[in-house]
């Protein structure tokens, strides 16, 4: 009887933990429905920027800052026919971490049909190498999507020497395993202080506040981060608004084959 009672013990501890899990699951599951539909009835006037209407393909970047995000609204939101066509998405950062919100963001909107991005923050103080191989382990390009973004705005008190060893590091590793040029994404100053010349040749994401035409940077670009505070439907936060520097068969081209 002893035998049949610990037996039976065991299956119970087994069946409310299953049925614990599956709560959890489920309840993240409504969490995040309900995130989104929170998300979905926010909605704006306007876009609370100044929007540089000389360029066509208009943008934004987003990580875990901006919460659920309802990428329908997104992509549906066109004010005097400026609407979103693309998205960069934080990816990863250092050595292990990756955005909570990022495989989310990567799927929806693919699903809402925008182009999408992803980017890894780096940290100067660790390998390049290793940071690729950490963005890589998450990060499954598609053709459609725009090349992957090394975000490299900080020293961390690093040399610039090693700084941009390690720089090259990441880019190499990346471009190796994608079979395609990354762009790199940093601000007007930080480019001109520690990367030119080095850099030059790779697409340059840059970003330039409270300019009215264009990012005041010697070197082309591809896209322009024009201002940090931008609203859109579906996102409940202020966000990074962005151009691209060409047309439509520009653009595409860009895109992974």
């Amino acid at each position: 009887m002893a035998l049949k009672s610990r037996k039976y013990t065991a299956w119970k501890i087994v069946l409310l933990s299953f049925a614990v899990a599956v709560g959890i699951m489920f309840g993240f599951v409504v969490y995040d429905w309900w995130q989104e539909r929170r998300a979905h009835f926010v909605r704006y006037q306007e876009f609370g920027i100044e929007i540089p209407t000389n360029y066509s393909i208009h943008g934004i970047d987003v990580s875990k800052y901006q919460d659920v995000i309802d990428w329908t609204s997104v992509k549906g939101m066109n004010v005097a026919g400026v609407q979103m066509s693309f998205v960069f998405i934080k990816a990863t950062e250092g050595l292990g971490n990756e955005d909570s919100y990022f495989q989310r963001n990567w799927k929806k909107t693919k699903d809402a049909g925008l182009a999408r991005g992803a980017y890894h923050f780096f940290l100067a103080t660790k390998s390049g190498k290793a940071q690729a191989e950490n963005f890589i382990n998450s990060v499954d390009l598609e053709p459609g999507d725009m090349p992957p973004v090394l975000d490299i705005e900080q020293t961390y008190g690093v040399s610039g020497e090693k700084l941009r060893e390690r720089a090259k590091e990441f880019l190499q590793t990346v471009q190796d395993h994608y079979h395609v040029t990354p762009i790199i994404y940093t601000n007007v100053d930080f480019y001109k202080a520690h990367l030119r010349d080095d850099f030059d040749g790779y697409p340059l994401w840059i970003a330039h506040y409270l300019q009215k035409e264009r990012p005041s940077i010697y070197r082309e670009w591809a896209f322009w981060q024009h201002s940090e505070s931008g609203r859109v439907n579906g996102i409940v936060t202020r966000v990074d608004f962005d151009v691209f520097n060409g047309d439509t068969a520009d653009f595409r081209k860009i895109l992974i084959n």
